[in-house]
């Protein structure tokens, strides 16, 4: 294989990235169609026959919940949480990378915080089932599902780590601009342009 070859070849890196953000992207439509979903059936069963499906709320709460966390890195790497960037803006690239990388810091500690406790308190609830679906399998195969509230606690943890795995490549990305002297990827605005 020829070195352009290998250049026009993603890594294997690249290519785990790639799968990493199909994957969350896939689970949030298949979460949010879910939630769509049951939450149709909830209102179609409430107008419709005047039944409530007293389940649904609840399922769709720790749906919801599941989805915010996974997606807190993707959101993050898009750059789609509220930022103040009047201080950032008015640095030259360089120093804007070493901005972002002594403000990462304490997020890192703030969510390495998070992981680990997070874990904790979870863990605390393994034994505390989750009633909506309890009272789902009870009603359909005649027995509780036994799930444990732990699995939607333990989302904050998840989520946690995984938006610290973002901002840590953020970090690195940031270090090799700052010492390569690299303008940042999305160039800042000029000074009469609407931001």
């Amino acid at each position: 294989m020829s070195d352009r070859e290998m250049q026009d070849e993603p890594s294997l890196l690249s290519r785990m990235g790639r799968f990493y953000v199909f994957s969350m992207q896939l689970a949030a439509g298949c979460l949010m169609a879910l939630i769509v979903t049951v939450m149709v059936a909830q209102v179609v069963a409430r107008y419709g026959f005047d039944s409530s499906l007293i389940w649904a709320e609840e399922l769709c709460r720790y749906l919801l919940i599941w989805m915010t966390f996974l997606l807190l890195g993707l959101a993050y790497e898009n750059g789609q949480f509220v930022a103040l960037d009047v201080f950032p803006l008015m640095l030259s690239p360089r120093w804007r990378h070493a901005l972002r990388i002594v403000l990462s810091l304490p997020v890192l500690c703030f969510l390495a915080i998070m992981t680990w406790y997070g874990w904790d308190y979870a863990s605390r609830f393994t034994n505390q089932t989750i009633p909506a679906m309890d009272f789902i399998f009870q009603n359909l195969f005649g027995r509780p599902a036994g799930l444990s509230v732990r699995l939607v606690y333990v989302s904050v943890s998840i989520g946690c780590f995984l938006l610290s795995m973002h901002i840590i490549v953020d970090v690195i990305r940031s270090v090799r601009a700052f010492l390569k002297n690299q303008p940042d990827a999305v160039p800042a605005p000029d000074a009469g342009e609407k931001l």
